[in-house]
């Protein structure tokens, strides 16, 4: 068993710091389960903390801590072996919003999580590592294991597949356009 590695004051505050966004990543790897998700930050502390997992300095911190999430999100989905509901996160009301502003919005919402769930996992983990968490495809790719080609077919596929799925529905600019040209004909 390997020795414990004493927790640095700098790698506790990395790691606090990126918690959000941590917790963020480690539920998209967990198909939505916020519960699961803890399961994984929190066993990915523990690897950290005690030396299992070792950052080596080859990338950024946030690249190396998620791909240690992705990789442990992985082994207790492997082990668990159960399928993953998406549950999307409550919206917080706006008093100032209108009510037909707040359906309009409920209904994009709901049509992105449908459509998302509905890309490939690569596709999927690849859109919320450069759109949620602000990652360059080149570090998406370290996070996700895979060369920078593969991260750049797959970020550009599920944009193409995410539009399609959104227009078909009504959804997106393409499909806006498209009612506001119907209503300005005579």
């Amino acid at each position: 068993m390997a020795h414990p590695a004493l927790p640095t004051p700098d790698l506790e505050a990395s790691l606090a710091a990126l918690h959000e966004a941590g917790f963020a990543w480690a539920r998209s790897c967990c198909r939505g389960d916020p519960d699961l998700a803890s399961d994984v930050l929190q066993t990915t502390y523990v690897k950290v903390l005690s030396g299992h997992a070792k950052f080596s300095e080859r990338s950024s911190f946030r690249t190396w801590l998620f791909g240690v999430i992705r990789l442990t999100a992985m082994e207790l989905q492997r082990r668990g072996g159960r399928e993953l509901p998406f549950e999307a996160e409550p919206e917080v009301e706006s008093p100032s919003v209108g009510a037909d502003v707040e359906l309009i919005r409920a209904e994009e919402h709901e049509a992105l999580r449908e459509a998302l769930g509905k890309l490939a996992d690569r596709q999927r983990e690849v859109l919320h590592l450069v759109f949620q968490q602000e990652l360059s495809i080149a570090e998406a790719s370290g996070v996700m294991g895979v060369s920078l080609g593969s991260a750049r077919v797959h970020y550009e596929r599920a944009k193409k597949r995410l539009r399609a799925l959104l227009v078909a529905r009504g959804h997106g600019r393409q499909a806006r356009d498209e009612r506001e040209d119907r209503s300005e004909e005579p």
